[in-house]
């Protein structure tokens, strides 16, 4: 296998989301088992749905078995860490992200090798980025933050449409990678740094709670 910056990203992705779902699942206190379960489907969720829906099986996880053995190794160290990785919520915050942003132009990258219309390659790229954290988030009893008022889906969004324009500009395909990648990342960096947030259609009143 030619080791190209994609394969690169999808593996750095792949890293991101599997140490996402480990402190997540070790946040949540549950067992050994339970760890590795949540690391796992955050780490393949959105690329398994992606190779569902264009057709593409087996799944790339089934047929590499590298992407198993890489997700067991990066979820042993994650726990062998934990201590290490201080600011648990930071740490969360910052692994999936990167996540985010590397999946999503795997994503995009999928559909235009399959000759899909852009739209659906930017829809593809959006949902191989979010889904492996639904997963995580419904399988840990949270509300999955695409589904809140946060901005999440958003910046994927905007990447992955910077990267379809980029691909019609003719830029050069690594060029495209690392632009997109760096666009979705700072995109939630900033707006979780400076709070923004898309509008809320549920007014609060002094006895209730804000909507988070």
């Amino acid at each position: 296998m030619e080791l190209s910056l994609f394969i690169i990203l999808d593996i750095l992705g792949t890293i991101a989301f599997a140490i996402s779902g480990a402190l997540s699942a070790m946040n949540r206190r549950l067992d050994l088992f339970g760890i590795f379960i949540i690391a796992f489907v955050t780490a393949i969720g959105g690329g398994t749905l992606r190779d569902i829906l264009i057709g593409s099986t087996p799944v790339m996880w089934m047929e590499n078995i590298v992407y198993i053995y890489l997700i067991g190794v990066v979820t042993v160290l994650a726990i062998i860490f934990r201590n290490k990785l201080n600011y648990l919520k930071k740490s969360l915050f910052l692994f999936d992200t990167i996540g985010l942003g590397v999946f999503t132009i795997t994503g995009v990258e999928t559909g235009i090798q399959n000759n899909l219309d852009p739209i659906v390659s930017v829809a593809l790229g959006a949902m191989t980025g979010t889904f492996g954290g639904v997963i995580r988030d419904i399988l840990c009893n949270e509300i999955p933050v695409i589904f809140r008022k946060e901005i999440y889906a958003t910046a994927c969004l905007i990447g992955a449409f910077a990267y379809v324009t980029l691909y019609d500009m003719g830029v050069n395909a690594d060029i495209i990678y690392v632009v997109t990648s760096s666009i979705v990342i700072s995109i939630r960096i900033i707006v979780v740094k400076y709070h923004i947030s898309l509008p809320s259609f549920y007014p609060t009143s002094p006895g209730s709670s804000k909507l988070r």
